[in-house]
């Protein structure tokens, strides 16, 4: 079973609270998850400055270490929250492109060079 850390989204329209879930990567976005790993408020209360999360790093360096794949925005926060390093190789620029978004080869190196065959 391939398993993936991503978010999952809770809470009112204009009021979202997003929970960081270990879940099977085939199951739907917000499916029953394998362990809730964290809460992300992103709406600040009066008076506050910063967005805080609140997880279990133990159990998020567990299900890496384990094979479980993060999510791009799961990966930029663990990268803000000092969790993995900005080299780390789950980077989202390190992520495969699908197939029609990899750039096409220039014109010089898609023709081969085909010289006229002597019989």
């Amino acid at each position: 079973m391939a398993v993936r850390l991503r978010m999952a989204v809770h809470g009112l329209r204009n009021n979202r609270i997003f929970h960081l879930v270990a879940v099977n990567q085939r199951q739907r976005r917000n499916a029953k998850p394998i362990e809730l790993l964290g809460v992300y408020n992103p709406r600040l209360k009066p008076g506050e400055t910063t967005k805080t999360v609140e997880w279990s790093v133990q159990r998020i360096k567990y299900w890496l270490k384990v094979g479980a794949t993060p999510s791009k925005s799961v990966t930029k926060l663990l990268q803000m929250g000092g969790v993995l390093r900005p080299d780390h190789t789950l980077a989202p620029d390190t992520f495969r492109q699908h197939p029609s978004e990899t750039p096409a080869p220039s014109a010089q190196e898609s023709v081969p060079s085909s010289q006229p065959t002597a019989s």
